[in-house]
């Protein structure tokens, strides 16, 4: 049928995750025709998986008849290492350091080409910024990004710059060749600095976190107002911080406690 030819081919679990990834920060609450539009299947297909997906608890019907994401759905995604194992080991540590330095922290893994925030500290008068707890910036413009871009594989760069790099700022490094000798930078120096390229007025600076390999499986960062910040003093409490998060991670790591 010509109504049906979006869904042509997909698998019902390709059109039930349409409907899951339907949501997001700026759409929490859809009625059922903005699913079907969003996900790109029928509206009685949308009816019938948004049934199902309320009846398992994955979605739920809001007093206004919209829908929005289930605690099922919340519970499950508490079961996820990046929370049950990094954010547990990192947390006092970006208490501390939110407390000593007074500024924004930041922890974020890479999730292909962005940075995911795992978590995110604000001390009463640090600079307002756009990340949140759960959100996703890119990766070149951002210094807890660009210490994850630094450390992928090299193949990972180089597509990530075949993709084309936005400009956010007038001081965003755009260029291919450019970026790429500041991430060899990033990983000489053992740190990366941003000012001014994803937000005017504020500035950056990240560290790795690795685990008990020494592979990068994190960056902390702590984000500042650009005029009375030196990197360098932004540095050196996030070095022990990050090198205590790998520490706990390790102690932590089912594989290395069989091992022993």
């Amino acid at each position: 049928m010509a109504g049906n030819s979006r869904d042509a081919g997909r698998s019902v679990t390709g059109r039930a995750l349409s409907v899951l990834t339907a949501f997001d920060i700026e759409h929490t609450r859809l009625t059922l025709t903005a699913i079907a539009r969003r996900a790109g299947i029928p509206l009685a297909t949308a009816h019938r998986l948004v049934g199902e997906l309320e009846s398992w608890g994955a979605v739920q019907r809001a007093a206004d008849g919209r829908y929005e994401i289930g605690l099922r759905l919340w519970e499950i995604g508490l079961l996820a290492p990046v929370h049950t194992a990094l954010r547990a080991a990192a947390l006092p540590l970006m208490q501390e350091l939110c407390e000593l330095t007074g500024e924004n922290v930041h922890l974020a893994v890479r999730d292909r080409w962005e940075a995911l925030y795992v978590e995110k500290l604000a001390a009463p008068r640090s600079v307002p910024i756009i990340s949140r707890t759960g959100g996703r910036l890119p990766l070149h413009p951002t210094g807890v990004g660009r210490v994850l871009l630094a450390h992928a594989p090299a193949r990972v760069v180089q597509e990530y710059c075949e993709r084309g790099l936005t400009r956010h700022t007038p001081y965003t490094i755009t260029e291919p060749g450019r970026l790429v000798r500041e991430l060899q930078a990033v990983r000489s120096r053992g740190f990366a600095r941003t000012s001014e390229e994803m937000t005017l007025g504020n500035c950056s600076v990240a560290v790795p976190v690795r685990d008990g390999g020494g592979a990068v499986v994190a960056a902390l960062g702590l984000v500042a107002r650009s005029v009375r910040t030196e990197h360098s003093k932004l540095v050196k409490p996030l070095l022990p911080a990050a090198e205590a998060i790998g520490k706990r991670l390790a102690e932590h790591d089912p594989a290395r406690s069989d091992a022993g």
